[in-house]
Protein backbone atom coordinates (compact mmCIF):
# COMPACT_ATOMS: atom_id res chain seq x y z
CA UNK A 1 0.00 0.00 0.00
CA UNK A 2 1.56 3.54 -0.96
CA UNK A 3 2.32 6.35 1.39
CA UNK A 4 -0.74 8.70 1.63
CA UNK A 5 0.60 12.26 1.01
CA UNK A 6 -0.31 15.72 1.45
CA UNK A 7 -0.85 18.53 -0.84
CA UNK A 8 2.39 19.74 -0.56
CA UNK A 9 0.98 23.64 -2.50
CA UNK A 10 -1.42 23.60 0.32
CA UNK A 11 0.13 22.64 3.24
CA UNK A 12 2.98 25.67 2.40
CA UNK A 13 -0.19 28.27 2.37
CA UNK A 14 -2.52 27.13 5.28
CA UNK A 15 -1.50 26.88 9.04
CA UNK A 16 -3.71 24.65 10.85
CA UNK A 17 -4.48 26.11 14.62
CA UNK A 18 -4.73 24.31 17.67
CA UNK A 19 -8.49 23.50 17.70
CA UNK A 20 -8.20 22.26 14.33
CA UNK A 21 -9.27 25.43 12.04
CA UNK A 22 -7.64 26.35 8.80
CA UNK A 23 -6.09 29.85 8.67
CA UNK A 24 -4.79 31.40 5.39
CA UNK A 25 -4.27 34.69 3.52
CA UNK A 26 -6.55 35.47 1.17
CA UNK A 27 -5.20 36.70 -2.57
CA UNK A 28 -4.53 39.92 -4.00
CA UNK A 29 -3.22 42.09 -1.73
CA UNK A 30 0.49 42.44 -2.12
CA UNK A 31 1.35 44.24 -4.91
CA UNK A 32 -0.28 46.29 -7.77
CA UNK A 33 -2.40 47.76 -5.44
CA UNK A 34 -2.29 51.48 -5.86
CA UNK A 35 -5.92 51.30 -7.37
CA UNK A 36 -7.64 49.68 -4.48
CA UNK A 37 -10.17 51.32 -1.86
CA UNK A 38 -8.69 51.81 1.77
CA UNK A 39 -11.04 49.52 2.87
CA UNK A 40 -10.91 47.12 0.68
CA UNK A 41 -6.67 47.00 1.60
CA UNK A 42 -7.90 46.81 5.20
CA UNK A 43 -9.78 43.83 4.44
CA UNK A 44 -7.22 41.57 2.54
CA UNK A 45 -4.42 42.15 5.73
CA UNK A 46 -5.45 39.60 8.15
CA UNK A 47 -5.68 35.89 8.23
CA UNK A 48 -9.02 34.06 7.46
CA UNK A 49 -10.63 30.85 8.38
CA UNK A 50 -11.67 28.21 5.86
CA UNK A 51 -15.67 28.19 5.84
CA UNK A 52 -17.55 25.02 6.07
CA UNK A 53 -18.22 24.82 2.55
CA UNK A 54 -14.47 23.80 1.86
CA UNK A 55 -13.13 22.30 4.95
CA UNK A 56 -14.47 18.71 3.38
CA UNK A 57 -11.99 19.53 0.26
CA UNK A 58 -9.17 20.77 2.20
CA UNK A 59 -9.43 17.50 4.72
CA UNK A 60 -9.17 15.56 1.53
CA UNK A 61 -5.63 17.40 0.67
CA UNK A 62 -4.21 17.20 3.80
CA UNK A 63 -5.03 13.88 4.97
CA UNK A 64 -6.15 15.29 8.89
CA UNK A 65 -8.91 15.38 10.82
CA UNK A 66 -9.98 19.40 10.42
CA UNK A 67 -13.15 21.96 11.41
CA UNK A 68 -15.02 25.25 10.38
CA UNK A 69 -13.80 28.06 11.57
CA UNK A 70 -16.04 30.12 12.70
CA UNK A 71 -17.25 33.45 10.02
CA UNK A 72 -15.08 36.84 9.81
CA UNK A 73 -11.42 37.52 10.36
CA UNK A 74 -9.20 35.81 12.87
CA UNK A 75 -6.51 37.82 14.70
Amino acid sequence: MPKVKRHKGLSKRVKITASGSVKFKRSGGSHLNSHLAGKKMRQLRGKRLVKAADIKRTRGMLHMSLRAGDSGRCE
